[in-house]
């Protein structure tokens, strides 16, 4: 397991130094030395965990916490004051604003170890539940609650420059007919090839392949118009078809295939992200209409789809 990494925020140089030795064999130690050196750290650094001081020229450590706090990006990085301060009303209002837990200095080396420590594993556990969360448990690729919600973030972000975003969906063809023949288990081996299919196929570091439910399958392709998106279709229908997995109740082929859909659209900000859903749907509804093992595109117009709706 790799060490955690703390970032320790303080005007005195002094406090740091003591901090850090008591952790630095255990963790990765970070430092700010100010309030709005310590906001650019943590974004930077993505911590597990902040030793906050409370007074400090200019902003100070409630203003701080209060600002992590308010980030969504931000907000599960757990946050400890450590102070000089004795007064119960400033402990109060630390906790009211999102901290876990309080530390009066000077430190007690083995206290401050331990509540780090035990701090440290609580957000590790919480992290391993929210990846869970959002995992598909059968494929390890995301699953439908956190493509939704990833693709809500990219048309937000997207829309500040007016970029392009698309969509894939895909769907196995004959699927239950697949079933059927060779039983649940196979099915399901069936859609974990095609999983690490579009794994190989979905390269961008940008870009999230996941499995939308049963075995349909979904991609966000962020800064990709529709002939980009239409590539990287037919790659997946490539490495799909390269499985060779045999299908003697498919009525288009020997083997496994997919249908697939693509919508692309520029981003505005009046633009509902559940639009490119909707309408890689009904593309890959199109495909299947066509006969199957095929790929239909569409590049759409916000302002036409709602006029449509």
């Amino acid at each position: 397991m790799s060490k955690g990494t703390i970032l320790i925020v303080d005007d005195e140089i002094s406090n740091i130094e003591i901090m850090n030795a008591v952790l630095e064999e255990d963790y990765e130690v970070c430092f700010a030395t100010s309030g709005r050196e310590a906001l650019e750290v943590v974004k930077t650094a993505q911590p597990d965990l902040v030793l906050l001081d409370v007074l400090m020229p200019g902003i100070d450590g409630f203003e701080v916490c209060r600002r992590l706090k308010a980030d969504p990006l931000l907000t599960d990085i757990p946050v400890i004051f450590t102070t000089g301060l004795g007064d119960t009303e400033d402990e109060m209002r630390g906790l009211s604003l999102g901290a876990i837990d309080y530390v009066t200095k000077p430190v007690q080396p083995a206290i401050l170890r331990r509540r780090v420590g035990n701090h440290v594993e609580l957000k590790r556990l919480r992290d391993q539940l929210a990846t869970m969360a959002v995992t598909d448990a059968l494929t390890g690729l995301s699953n439908r609650r956190h493509l939704e919600r990833s693709l809500d973030l990219e048309a937000a972000r997207l829309a500040r420059t007016g970029d392009w975003l698309s969509v894939v969906m895909l769907d196995i063809d004959f699927f239950k007919q697949f079933n059927d023949t060779y039983g649940h288990p196979a099915g399901d081996r069936c859609i974990m090839m095609v999983a690490a299919a579009l794994v190989r196929a979905v390269k961008r570091a940008t870009d999230l392949p996941a499995r939308y439910g049963g075995e349909e399958f979904a991609c966000i392709l962020p800064g990709l118009d529709a002939a980009g998106a239409e590539m990287v279709a037919n790659d997946i229908r490539l490495q799909i078809q390269s499985l060779n997995i045999p299908h003697e109740g498919s009525q288009v082929s020997p083997y496994i295939t997919v249908s697939i859909g693509v919508a692309s659209a520029r981003c505005t900000p009046q633009a509902a992200s559940d639009r490119w859903i909707a309408e890689a749907d009904r593309q890959l509804y199109v495909s299947k209409q066509r006969g199957r093992d095929r790929i239909s595109v569409t590049q759409f117009d916000h302002e036409a789809v709602r006029r449509r709706a």
